[in-house]
């Protein structure tokens, strides 16, 4: 078969459209998944967010660390492949949760992230005191300095 600069410049792969959903990539091991995770946090989140979630990923990877049952690990794997496919792209932001995972959800975990809603709900609202304090602090430091310039 000859080789034409036709076939050479045909796409290897699909081209990704708006809307539709990557390719899946091959699951990865557990060990290059959760090294890739951490460094997916280290470059896309936050301090305060990368914390809370390398602590996260590490307590869920050494609690399934055990695990047997292939279908169980294969879910874990893709879920969390899935979830750092996500935090590469920039739209998780503003993202929702989708109702029907919600509903697959055990009590537990339903009530990890409730626990999870209420510790994001108080450092919003510890963050928001702190720049309240700071403004006040920082008024009566104005208001104090220009006080003794009048006397």
């Amino acid at each position: 078969m000859r080789i034409t600069s036709r076939l050479l410049a045909e796409p290897v792969s699909q081209p990704f459209r708006p809307g539709r959903r990557a390719p899946a990539l091959a699951l990865l091991p557990p060990i290059p998944l959760y090294r890739r995770l951490l460094r997916i946090h280290r470059k896309k989140l936050g301090p305060e967010e990368r914390i809370m979630g390398d602590m996260y990923v590490k307590a869920e990877f050494r609690r399934h660390r055990d695990v047997e049952n292939p279908l169980h690990l294969v879910g874990f794997l893709t879920r969390w492949q899935e979830y750092g496919q996500m935090l590469e792209g920039d739209d998780w932001k503003d993202g929702k949760i989708d109702t029907a995972l919600v509903a697959k959800l055990s009590d537990h975990q339903v009530g990890q992230m409730y626990e999870l809603m209420q510790t994001i709900q108080k450092r919003g609202r510890d963050s928001v005191d702190e720049e309240e304090e700071g403004r006040i602090l920082q008024a009566i430091d104005e208001a104090a300095g220009s006080g003794k310039k009048d006397s």
